[in-house]
């Protein structure tokens, strides 16, 4: 997202300033922060964003590690869905954790101007991701090989299905029950049944109901 389209971004936002918090422990790098933020249009620098409330959170690291991600963690578990990482440097590794723990974006401190945290906060809080162009590169790269390496020998989807569950969820969702499923698919009425149970224990999802709403969300069906 370029700095006019998160600068869009903030005034299409139905709040008049978007409160963003700064988490870190070190003085110098909240007053720098402050200090490229409070000039940004539509942006209110706070000491916390309220539980629940919109609001963007800027976690600044040296690197991404237990700490960074336990933080990261930490905030998302109070309900705040934003959050953007400032670091300094990010490997492979440090890039899927940050990711796997739930930053909407990642900046480098060497690439931090006042229009690029702009940007990264603004797509943030409407809900865009951000990443630097050779991040996402690496990332995609990652992901690929997690699918070829992991989960395809496995039989298994990035929604943590296998193939067969995936048919038997495609075809609760078009309002066939468990019988018709078997016939469609050539499986018995109980190797459906336990194909539902499966997927709901390893999941936590209450019924076949809540298996089918998951695999939407997910864009499988």
């Amino acid at each position: 997202m370029t700095p006019s389209a998160a600068a869009y971004a903030l005034r299409s936002l139905p709040i008049e300033r978007l409160a963003v918090a700064i988490a870190t422990a070190d003085p110098v790098s909240r007053a720098g922060l402050v200090a490229q933020l409070q000039g940004q249009p539509g942006m209110e620098v706070v000491d916390a964003v309220e539980p629940g409330a919109a609001g963007v959170v800027v976690v600044v690291a040296d690197e991404v590690d237990d700490a960074t991600t336990m933080e990261i963690r930490t905030i998302r578990a109070t309900g705040q869905e934003h959050v953007v990482l400032l670091v300094a440097k990010v490997d492979d590794a440090g890039l899927l954790a940050a990711v796997e723990a739930g930053v909407s974006g990642v900046v480098r401190r060497s690439q931090a101007t006042s229009a690029n945290l702009a940007s990264a906060i603004g797509a943030a809080a409407a809900g865009e991701g951000t990443l630097p162009p050779d991040l996402l590169g690496r990332l995609l790269f990652q992901v690929g090989r997690l699918q070829r390496q992991v989960l395809h020998p496995r039989g298994l989807t990035f929604a943590g299905l296998t193939e067969r569950e995936v048919a038997v969820l495609r075809l609760l969702a078009d309002g066939l029950d468990t019988a018709e499923v078997g016939q469609r698919l050539f499986f018995s009425e109980r190797t459906v049944k336990n194909v539902i149970h499966d997927i709901t224990s390893r999941l936590d999802l209450r019924n076949r109901t809540h298996a089918v709403a998951y695999a939407i969300r997910q864009g499988l069906v």
